[in-house]
């Protein structure tokens, strides 16, 4: 098994799994690799240092001291943040309920006390969300992620 360090043109990190360097190849060439993030199929390999199992434990090594770099074992700060960012819009879409385009009607049927409230996400225009906020009512655009529908590695 083979864990790649990748990059979208986007400079998205995220790490793949490969049973080979072939198979990483040939998943490339065919269009099937995609950040995760945003859906880039321009997919490259990063530089990544080997995981060594010696069979032996062994101490943890001090924290970076901040520099940004890439240390054996440890997670590029974009990627930590990449990742923490997925985790929480996915634990908000889980919480809400999908009203796909009635989402502006819905949001004012609430409001206007002609619904029970209750957490709906869903689509709109940037206008139209623009119009909501200015009769009172709170919105929040969220990203169009790729990756929400997928389980998060």
């Amino acid at each position: 098994m083979k864990v790649l360090n990748l990059q979208c043109a986007h400079q998205h990190d995220f790490e793949g799994w490969f049973a080979s360097e072939e198979d990483f190849h040939q998943q490339l060439e065919r269009g099937l690799l995609g950040c995760p993030l945003c859906g880039d199929v321009q997919v490259r390999k990063m530089l990544s240092a080997p995981r060594l199992n010696l069979g032996r434990a062994r101490e943890e090594a001090p924290a970076p001291a901040g520099d940004g770099m890439v240390e054996m074992g440890r997670t590029a700060p974009g990627s930590e943040l990449q990742g923490r960012l997925l985790r929480a819009v996915r634990e908000l879409m889980s919480q809400t309920e999908d009203v796909g385009e009635r989402f502006a009607d819905e949001a004012r049927a609430m409001h206007h006390g002609e619904l029970a409230q209750r957490n709906i996400r869903g689509r709109t225009t940037p206008e139209v969300a623009m119009e909501l906020i200015e009769e009172g009512i709170d919105v929040m655009p969220l990203p169009a992620l790729p990756a929400l529908k997928e389980t998060l590695q």
